[in-house]
Formats: C-alpha cells, sequence, structure tokens
C-alpha cells in the first residue's frame, strides 16, 4: 500500500511539472539559428533504429542520450562502442563510447564522449576559392557526466553535465547544457514504461579567436592596429521528450514492445515518433520506426535530411557462470534525402 501511494505521488508530481513546464513550440521560423545542433543526433546504433522511440525505456549506457533516467539500469558496469556514418557519401563519421557503473545499491555513475569527424576539408580564402592552400579538419566534441539512481522499482530518475567544443585552428566556441529525465515503470510485469526528459538546456554560445580579427593600418600613420569582430551568440537546441512504452509477452520466448515519443523542439518543428520491436529469447531484436513531422513526406516543404523511417536489430550473447553478462552486437538505420541514409554499428559489454 506505501509504495502504491509513494509512486501515485511521483506520477502526481511528474504531471504537475509538465502542466506547469514552460510549453516548447516547435518553431521551423527559428531553425538554423540554433548552435551545437550536432546534440540533436543520436550517435548510438541500438536506439537508433527505432528511430529513438523508446525514450520511455531506454536502459544502460545509451540513456545518457534519450532519457538519462534509464542510466540507472546498469547491473554493475556497462561500456558501450557505436561508430555513426552520418549522411552515407559525405564522410562524416560519429564515434562514441559510454561507461556505466553502479555505485551503492541504487545508483549509476557514467561518462560518455562523442567525437564527430569530417576529414580534410580543402582551406579556401577570399582571394584563393579554388583551394590550393592545404587542407583543416574541423573539431566537434562533447563529454558528459551523469548519475541516475532508482528510487524505487518503479521510478528511476537521472541528471548529466555535459561539455560542447568546436574548433578550427584559429576559431574557437565551448559551451555546456544539462539534462535531466525520469522514468515510471508499472504494470503486472513492469511493462508498463513512461518518460520525460528536458535535454540541452544551457548558457549561450559563442566563437572567438584569431580568425575573427582582421589587421590594417591607420590612414593618419603607420601604425598597425588588429580588430576583432564579434561573433553574435547562439542558444542551445533545447528539447522536451515525453514517452510511453508497452511490453506485450507473447510468452517466456517472444516479447513485443509497441513504444512512442513526442520531441517538442525549440528551434525546429516538433517531432511525433512510433516503433516497435521483436525480441526472441532476449537475444534476438528486431526493431523498427517512423518519425513524423510537419512536411516530413513532400521534398519542398521537409525541413530535415531524415525522410521517417528506420530500422535495426541487435544480437545479446549472455555469457559467465549464471549468463548474466552480456556482449551485444547492435546495428540501426535511418532514411535519408540526399545522401545514402544513416548508418551505426555499436557494440556492448554488460557486467
Amino acid at each position: 500500500m506505501k509504495r502504491m501511494m509513494d509512486n501515485k505521488t511521483v506520477v502526481t508530481a511528474v504531471l504537475a511539472a509538465l502542466i506547469g513546464m514552460p510549453a516548447f513550440a516547435g518553431n521551423p521560423d527559428r531553425a538554423g539559428s540554433a548552435g551545437a545542433t550536432q546534440l540533436l543526433i543520436n550517435p548510438w546504433a541500438r536506439s537508433s533504429g527505432w528511430g529513438l522511440a523508446n525514450t520511455a525505456s531506454l536502459r544502460g549506457v545509451e540513456a545518457m542520450f534519450g532519457n538519462v533516467a534509464g542510466l540507472s539500469q546498469v547491473r554493475k558496469t556497462e561500456v558501450a562502442f557505436s561508430n555513426t556514418q552520418w549522411l552515407s557519401g559525405s564522410g562524416v563519421t560519429i564515434n562514441t563510447v559510454g561507461v556505466g557503473q553502479k555505485v551503492g545499491s541504487s545508483g549509476v555513475i557514467g561518462i560518455t564522449a562523442t567525437v564527430m569527424g569530417f576529414g580534410d576539408l580543402e582551406v579556401t580564402t577570399y582571394d584563393t576559392p579554388e583551394g590550393g592552400r592545404g587542407t583543416f579538419s574541423p573539431s566537434l566534441a562533447n563529454i558528459g557526466l551523469a548519475y541516475s539512481k532508482s528510487f524505487s522499482n518503479s521510478i528511476h530518475g537521472g541528471i548529466l553535465v555535459r561539455s560542447i567544443s568546436e574548433a578550427i585552428s584559429n576559431v574557437r566556441s565551448s559551451g555546456i547544457a544539462f539534462d535531466a529525465g525520469i522514468h515510471y515503470v508499472t504494470g503486472p510485469k513492469d511493462n508498463v514504461h513512461f518518460g520525460i526528459a528536458l535535454k540541452n538546456v544551457g548558457p549561450a554560445m559563442r566563437f572567438a579567436g584569431d580568425g575573427l580579427s582582421v589587421q590594417g593600418i591607420l590612414t593618419t600613420g603607420s601604425d598597425q592596429l588588429t580588430l576583432e569582430h564579434r561573433s553574435a551568440s547562439a542558444e542551445l537546441p533545447s528539447l522536451l521528450n515525453i514517452g510511453f512504452g508497452y511490453d506485450y509477452h507473447l510468452n517466456d520466448m517472444h516479447r513485443l514492445t509497441f513504444s512512442g515519443t513526442f520531441i517538442s523542439n525549440s528551434f525546429t518543428k516538433d517531432q511525433g515518433i512510433i516503433g516497435v520491436e521483436y525480441a526472441f529469447r532476449k537475444m534476438f531484436h528486431l526493431r523498427g520506426g517512423y518519425m513524423f513531422e510537419g512536411g516530413i513526406n513532400s521534398d519542398e516543404d521537409r525541413t530535415t535530411v531524415l525522410t521517417g523511417p528506420s530500422a535495426g536489430l541487435s544480437v545479446d550473447l549472455p555469457f559467465g557462470s549464471e549468463k548474466e553478462s552480456v556482449i551485444a552486437l547492435d546495428y540501426g538505420y535511418q532514411t535519408t534525402n540526399p545522401f545514402s541514409g544513416v548508418h551505426s554499428l555499436g557494440i556492448r559489454i554488460s557486467l
């Protein structure tokens, strides 16, 4: 009885927070004005297979992107790595690594790092637009530190702080972002999932460096003067995720999970994602999803490179004396236009 009362209290508090929270309305008129938009790219293979429809049931290290509350489900230690070919054919790659470690009886500390690579780009200037002056490579990276805790069998919450870095050789910008999330699990077999996450909240970012400086000579003399242009600041692409999931157990060997996520973006159109996953003996997983957004089916009105469908699969291989440790291989694919889609391949070891 006490647990039921506690759960009702938490659910009431969450709903009250939702009602009282300032509304995030999709605002396509502000598209392109946000900074650090790489924070919107899901770098993990497992969850990208159904378009991040599973924000309400994310578990382990991957949860540090979609909903940090799911980090609390790390059993002892979990290590994951994922490589994403972003917009295959463009030469952009994303490498992500994450580690989660159980601390105490119900807490988990996690750290994650993501690096984007663009290859070698030709240096062009106003005087030499054709290049020929060498190459450069931009650097985009972020590192996140998270803590998540299970307050009961039904309530899980977490927070994350993420440092952001963007740079070329003579211009640099850095910032900091905060995430927070909560999971609520209920049902006769803990098969009903509800989740909410607030992501990418932090101060605006601004570029600075020698690349924004201009040297000249005063007309009244021979003294040289250096002038620095101040770049405009850019806000972070804050968003709110609200997710729901339901596990339907056909029997001990087969499971179907239906999930949905609503994403309220502060700088672009709002999105709705639905997905389904089939699991066989908790070892083989096949999943797919579809993302809805205003104008996504029209080449003229679509404002995202993603075209909606996604698919993926995973193989979880248990090992150890009690078969509770797992090594998993994950693959995820998202369709795009132009380019040849987004391909993600990951590996995860859970002890």
